[in-house]
């Protein structure tokens, strides 16, 4: 309940930050003034009637009452300074009016009500507020005093009433005065730097988040230039197996037309195979926007390299020599299969483009060990020092000329063999050929487990 009650209090709709700080203290002070005043006089009128020098006290007091719960209503409303000076307002002329009234020798006694004027003057609205009040104080003291002093009795000497007083009354509250401006001067000083610290802490945090917004915009570019790279990289080397096939109606232009029509009729499935992996590919672009995934399955990896076996002899020159030496098993590896079908493409890329003037490409593929399948992809091309061997699977690194590679075919090779749980490594030399050596794992087929298990998983494509 009580800390519903200060929330209800700071739910005050005040603008300006330092004056919605005080709204609670003032609400809780005008309210707290207001009762106690009315609670006083009850106290007083159930015990014995009011003097009729002190009826006009009583109705200034009734005033104060009414102006005191008036301001909290201000403040709720939001008008905080506007209830803050009537609030003041109020108690600097009741206190004139009962002085000038009463004089100040009855009114010494509680001098409560003058530093509540200065010290919410200062604290609440500020230096000159206070010294405003201060100047309004003192005309109030003086007031009273000379009110005093004009009642004395004939020859009564004012040295020997309350009228000593008024130098050091006067005094106490100069150095009240000081002591509080003082006081509001450091603590205006300290949120003045406070809010000057928040400000460039605000203009701060808007430059970094603008910076991040740069930078997330740069990382979005690089990202789409990176897919970019890697579907052209996929597509130029689909394009050139469909060139490949192409050929066949120059190379059949000798046989019969049976043989021609079943040449062509062959070559046209392997455009549309080819075409297949094409549509695969650009799913990649479709799916950019969300997170991408590959769909992982357990397959033979030997069916599948002797199905590509028509693909790769289309994507090679005639001058180099195609040889697969993998046959279907019962073993099964778990990756997305059009992924294994665009790593082969890759890797025989690369061998091609290292065999200008034709040779031999051999892949081999059989177990090694216990739940592991080996495929081996070997040329006899120009090989590689040892610096781009090194160097070979970073993403964007190449030794082809500008427009002819992208760096990232064994990058890529490499990220699908590692997150399918595999190694990838090399072996080459200065003149002596390539050969790609991946160790994947693998289960063999029991009837527990299908040919094809199809599940989702994130992919490493990037």
């Amino acid at each position: 309940m009580p800390r519903t009650f200060i929330d209800w209090l700071r739910r005050a709709p005040v603008r300006n930050a330092i004056d919605r700080q005080n709204a609670p203290t003032m609400q809780v002070l005008l309210a707290f003034n207001g009762a106690t005043l009315a609670l006083s006089w009850l106290w007083h009128l159930t015990a014995h009637e009011i003097p009729d020098e002190w009826r006009f006290v009583f109705a200034m007091d009734i005033v104060t009452i009414v102006v005191a719960f008036m301001g909290v209503a201000l403040i709720r409303l939001g008008r905080f300074r506007v209830a803050v000076k009537l609030y003041l307002a109020c108690l600097v002329a009741s206190n004139f009016l009962t002085y000038r009234q009463l004089g100040a020798s009855d009114m010494l006694m509680d001098q409560a009500t003058m530093i509540l004027i200065l010290v919410v003057s200062g604290l609440v609205l500020g230096r000159r507020a206070l010294w405003t009040a201060f100047g309004l104080v003192v005309a109030i003291l003086v007031t009273g005093f000379v009110t005093d002093w004009r009642a004395l009795p004939a020859g009564m000497a004012w040295n020997r009433t309350d009228l000593v007083n008024a130098p050091g009354l006067l005094l106490s509250y100069t150095v009240i005065t000081l002591v509080l401006d003082r006081t509001v001067d450091a603590l205006r000083r300290s949120l003045a730097q406070a809010d000057a610290r928040s400000r460039a802490l605000r203009r701060e945090v808007a430059q970094r988040e603008r910076a991040q917004a740069q930078l997330i915009q740069s990382q979005k570019r690089e990202a789409t230039g990176r897919l970019a790279a890697g579907v052209a990289h996929d597509f130029g080397n689909l394009l050139n197996v469909i060139k490949g096939f192409t050929t066949q109606r120059d190379a059949s232009a000798t046989l019969s037309d049976a043989q021609h029509a079943r040449a062509m009729e062959e070559a046209l499935e392997g455009i549309e195979d080819v075409a297949d992996r094409g549509i695969a590919t650009t799913r990649k672009l479709l799916t950019f926007n969300r997170e991408d995934e590959l769909t992982l399955e357990w397959f033979d990896p030997g069916a599948v390299l002797q199905s590509l076996r028509p693909v790769l002899a289309q994507l090679f020159p005639p001058t180099v020599r195609l040889e697969i030496a993998a046959e279907p098993s019962p073993w099964r590896i778990h990756l997305d299969k059009n992924e294994f079908e665009l790593m082969v493409l890759n890797i025989a890329a690369n061998a091609r483009d290292a065999m200008p003037e034709g040779g031999h490409f051999r892949i081999d593929a059989a177990t090694s060990g216990e739940h592991r399948f080996e495929i081996r992809f070997a040329d006899d091309g120009s090989g590689m020092d040892a610096t781009t061997r090194d160097r070979v699977f970073q993403p964007f690194f190449s030794t082809k000329s500008p427009g002819q590679g992208t760096g990232l075919g064994l990058s890529v090779v490499h990220d699908l063999v590692t997150l399918a749980g595999g190694t990838i490594g090399l072996e080459t030399a200065p003149g002596q050929g390539t050969c790609v050596r991946i160790l994947l794992p693998a289960k063999r087929t029991t009837p527990d487990l299908p040919p094809s298990d199809a599940r989702q998983a994130p992919s490493a494509r990037t």
